[in-house]
């Protein structure tokens, strides 16, 4: 594996949840996979008044937690070298001083400054690093997600970081698109002509997106409650995961060349405004139910949350695109807490032959699929109908699958892995450009619009189930069904 060149990645919220949970140990793996030179740096920044010693205290508590068995004594000692810890309060500039003096001299080393902090603390960073002095031509800026409530504050956001990092220099991130399965999704597309002539209107009957999660709003309800689903997991992980299944083949591999075709579905997708947010929408919040196996509360007796609180914990869509290739069919996009179980899937459902002249299960039309699965494990399957053994010809669904586990040995790179060692080698493929972001929120913001002019509350659905009726009826008004539901 191509080692990563010298590199300070400064991880401001360094004592926080994403930063303990994800970020650290795929550092530590990285470090452990001898990727990451010895002349390299993980500097946590919080405003925290700890010791290093007490920071490594913490991390190496969460990393022993959150590697689990693979988690090695020699190996963290090697990777314990590699971090610093500096107190910095984003908003007291005279803190960004000590983070000058710890990167003085190593000026030619990339510099990555990982904002996982709350969105409004962007822009302040940022002015702080460059009053500092410590933004270097070879600086990097990687932004969490979600950036920005609207359009509106996205824009300001990203006027006054571009004031001090250039374009080029700024990697929004979205971890789903550091997935294994997502990759392999793009391979599959533009690396075989087998399913190109399929990729259309006329052989695809419709399309499901479903991000569904099991937890509720656990340590993060004041965050969720000012954001809710749409904004939380529509705005970027499903509408990224659309563009990438409805995209026009890149030209060439250069980032930009793949992201000028995300933003042309984007820019392609029908406004849902007014009524059609009415018929084509569904929000939903969770109440009281069973999540593996145990009573939990809802969503309004959840801790920090208020109890007159209209946040949406779920959501569904019917989302239409206005291109050649994709007129008429209709994507199915549906993400929420507290569902039956975790799981991450993108449903490709095919056209059914014209004209069948053998028997046929009764539930074939549930079979003539791709499924690529994100989560919890990762793979692909597509099923077909084939002949039944024994006499006649009777029709069985069977499944072709790709089991990333089982056919590739190594252990696939996590996807915070991958999205790390992009932004130190400088590879923007796998994140958003700033016009993709305006286009997602130019789409976004009228719904929101909508949902607060007709004043509907969020239809109440059990926790450990899959979300409201109304979600079921949305897709078998058109005569289909979530996959679950088959």
């Amino acid at each position: 594996m191509q080692s990563l060149p010298d590199f300070d990645l400064v991880l401001f919220g360094g004592t926080g949840d994403l930063a303990m949970r994800k970020l650290l140990p795929a550092l530590y793996r990285r470090v452990a996979a001898n990727q990451v030179s010895k002349g390299s740096r993980i500097i946590g920044a919080a405003r925290s008044g700890l010791t290093r010693d007490e920071y490594l205290s913490q991390v190496e508590e969460s990393c022993r937690k959150h590697i689990g068995k693979d988690f090695d004594r020699e190996q963290w000692e090697q990777f314990a070298r590699s971090v610093e810890y500096v107190k910095i309060d984003a908003q007291a500039e005279r803190d960004f001083m000590a983070l000058k003096k710890l990167l003085a001299g190593r000026e030619e080393c990339v510099r990555v400054f990982f904002l996982s902090t709350a969105p409004d603390l962007f822009a302040g960073i940022c002015e702080g690093l460059a009053k500092a002095d410590v933004v270097t031509p070879a600086s990097r800026v990687v932004l969490e997600k979600p950036l920005g409530q609207d359009l509106q504050s996205s824009v300001q956001i990203n006027e006054r970081v571009g004031a001090m990092f250039s374009e080029p220099q700024i990697f929004r991130i979205d971890h789903y698109l550091g997935k294994e399965a997502v990759q392999n999704l793009l391979a599959l597309r533009f690396g075989n002509m087998l399913f190109e002539p399929l990729w259309r209107r006329g052989r695809v009957q419709h399309v499901q997106i479903t991000v569904a999660e099991d937890l509720g709003v656990e340590r993060r309800a004041q965050f969720y409650d000012q954001t809710g689903a749409l904004r939380d997991m529509v705005q970027n992980h499903l509408l990224q995961l659309l563009c990438i299944i409805a995209m026009e083949p890149p030209a060439t591999g250069d980032p930009d060349a793949m992201r000028d075709e995300k933003l042309k579905v984007l820019r392609a997708l029908r406004p849902l405004r007014g009524h059609d947010v009415q018929t084509k929408t569904v929000r939903g919040q969770y109440k009281a139910g069973a999540a593996n196996g145990a009573p939990v509360v809802g969503y309004l007796d959840e801790k920090d949350v208020p109890r007159d609180s209209t946040t949406e914990t779920f959501v569904a869509l019917k989302v239409e695109i206005d291109s050649w290739r994709w007129a008429g069919v209709p994507f199915y996009l549906r993400t929420g807490k507290r569902l039956q179980e975790r799981q991450s899937e993108i449903v490709i459902t095919f056209e059914d032959v014209p004209h069948s002249i053998y028997e046929r299960p009764d539930d074939a039309h549930a079979w003539n699929r791709l499924v690529i699965q994100l989560q919890p494990v990762e793979s692909i399957t597509l099923s077909v109908l084939a002949k039944s053994p024994g006499h006649g010809m009777r029709l069985k669904p069977v499944e072709l699958s790709l089991d990333f586990r089982e056919t590739f040995k190594d252990r696939p790179l996590d996807a915070y892995e991958r999205l790390l060692t992009d932004v130190i080698k400088g590879t923007l493929t796998l994140f958003m450009r700033r016009d993709e972001l305006d286009a997602a929120w130019a789409w976004i913001d009228p719904i929101r619009e909508a949902w607060q002019h007709y004043e509907e509350r969020p239809k109440a659905y059990t926790a450990g189930t899959w979300g409201p009726a109304a979600a079921s009826a949305l897709v078998s008004r058109d005569g289909f069904s979530w996959r679950n539901e088959l």
